[in-house]
Formats: C-alpha cells, structure tokens, sequence
C-alpha cells in the first residue's frame, strides 16, 4: 500500500473547504491533512454545521454550563492546533444521537430541509472560491444522522456550483477509512455497529492516501482541544494502551479520501496528493 507524503508540498495559492457537522469530525478525518496543505500555503476554510451541543461529557473532572458554547471553543482552539483559521458556524442544532436525538427540534440538523443547507454552502462556496471541498462519505463515515445531511448538501453545492462564473470547486473529496480500520474501530464502544466492509472502503477505492504523520502533534493537538469528548469514558479513552497505540498508527498517521466528483482530468489513479491535476490560477 503506497502513501503519499507531503513533505515537498506547494500549495500557495489553492483553496480549500472542509464541510462537516459537529465540533471534533475534522480531528479524526482530516486534521493533518489540513494542517499539511495550511503550512504549504493553501488557504483553509472549516465549515461547522453545529455546535454538538447534544454530545455527551466523557471528562467527570469537567463543569460545563452550556455545551455547545463549549465545543465551539473547543473548534476553535482545535483549528489553532492545525494552524488553520477560526471556523465558519452554520448555527444548526446537534441532532443527538441514541437516547438524544431531537426529534421535535425544528433547527437539528436532521429536520432542515437539505437544500436549505445546501443554499448556505453555496453562498459560503461562492464567497471563499474553493478549489477543493473535502466532506463525509455516502455512509456518514459511521453513520450518523447529521453526517449524512452534511454529505447530501455538500454534493448537491459541489455540483450546483459549476454554474458559478469562476467554475466552481474542482475536486470533491470524501473522508474515508479502510475495512481493516473499519474492523479496529469495532473495539470501541461508539462503532460497535459498524459493518467493515460496508463502512470501509477496498483499497481500490481510495484515490489519495496520505501519510501525515510529520502532522501527528498537530493532529494530537487538535484532538485533545476536544476535552469535554476525549475525556476518560470516551470509546478513545476506555481504549486499552495497546489498542490505543493501534488506534494512532492507524488513525493518526495517514488519511485517506474517495474521489466523489471532479471537473478536471484525472491524470492517475490512485492521486498523489488532493491538488493533483487542480488548475490553481481559477
């Protein structure tokens, strides 16, 4: 299996928006990533549809009034662990998830309609003229409601944006992970149910894998920045060390993303790196 590392990475002058839904999605999927391509000179925007102020605090030694003005700080000191700007809020409510989903809230994200959130990715896509999105997969990587709103309003923006006068994004890429990652994550509580080979992804299926490891402080970082969901009782807490030692060569180290759409050539398969084939003069 052959990585991509991005040591002698350019990237001034590209554009790129990373899309997801709660406080601490960017951590585990594309934390170094985003880190790499901010310090080889692209510009990032981190879109936030919620605060996750339906999460549960797995830190007992934490006293938190207001959990979702919580976890927008807790982006916040995140996004300057990677070195990227202060994310963008699209102030949805957390769905929940379990025993905590808000059926009756009309702003959780699962009650608005789709394209309404579509509309606001269009704006902010027409405002920040990404040359790249980065989103969730098909499956909302395990699954979760408000992954899979984000998911379906970030294909509709990549595709309905084309008619932009500046073309549009160029690339759209979903955060993926291989079954055999699929299989590890089953040891922790909050992924019992995830099917590998339904959640993860062949190898064939990967258009660029990354090798972030010089990242892992950052990526480090930026998950601990998530204290109130990577406290003890997190699943990533309960993780024996062995495990959680596995867990981080797996999930630390490298990054892996789908190709959901394009609006150039692909030159090769799988792509060395996200901006590969991008005409960054758009």
């Amino acid at each position: 299996m052959t990585f991509s590392g991005l040591s002698n990475l350019n990237a001034a002058g590209a554009r790129i928006m990373a899309i997801f839904a709660h406080p601490d999605d960017e951590a585990f999927a594309v934390a170094g990533t985003l880190a790499a391509y901010a310090q080889a000179g692209a510009e990032i925007t981190l879109v936030c549809a919620t605060r996750g102020e339906a999460g549960k605090i797995t830190d007992p030694s934490m006293t938190v009034s207001d959990l979702g003005q919580q976890r927008e700080a807790e982006l916040r000191a995140a996004c300057a662990a990677i070195g990227i700007p202060a994310p963008v809020m699209l102030n949805y409510h957390d769905s929940g998830r379990f025993e905590r989903t808000r059926h009756d809230d009309p702003q959780a994200l699962m009650n608005v309609d789709v394209l309404d959130i579509e509309d606001k990715l269009r704006a902010l896509i027409e405002e920040h003229r990404p040359h790249v999105l980065i989103t969730f997969d098909p499956h909302g990587g395990y699954g979760h409601v408000d992954h899979l709103q984000m998911h379906r309003a970030a294909v509709g923006a990549f595709f309905s944006t084309g008619h932009l006068p500046y073309g549009g994004p160029q690339r759209l890429y979903y955060t993926v992970f291989s079954s055999e990652v699929a299989r590890h994550l089953n040891m922790m509580d909050s992924a019992r149910e995830l099917e590998p080979e339904r959640y993860g992804i062949s190898e064939g299926t990967a258009a660029v894998r990354l090798d972030v490891s010089a990242y892992a402080a950052q990526k480090k970082a930026a998950l601990a920045a998530h204290g109130t969901q990577m406290g003890p009782s997190s699943a990533l807490g309960r993780l024996s060390p062995e495990h959680r030692e596995q867990f981080e060569a797996q999930m630390v180290d490298q990054e892996w993303f789908s190709l959901g759409g394009t609006r150039t050539p692909i030159a090769a398969f799988p792509l060395p790196e996200l901006l590969s084939g991008v005409d960054l003069s758009r």
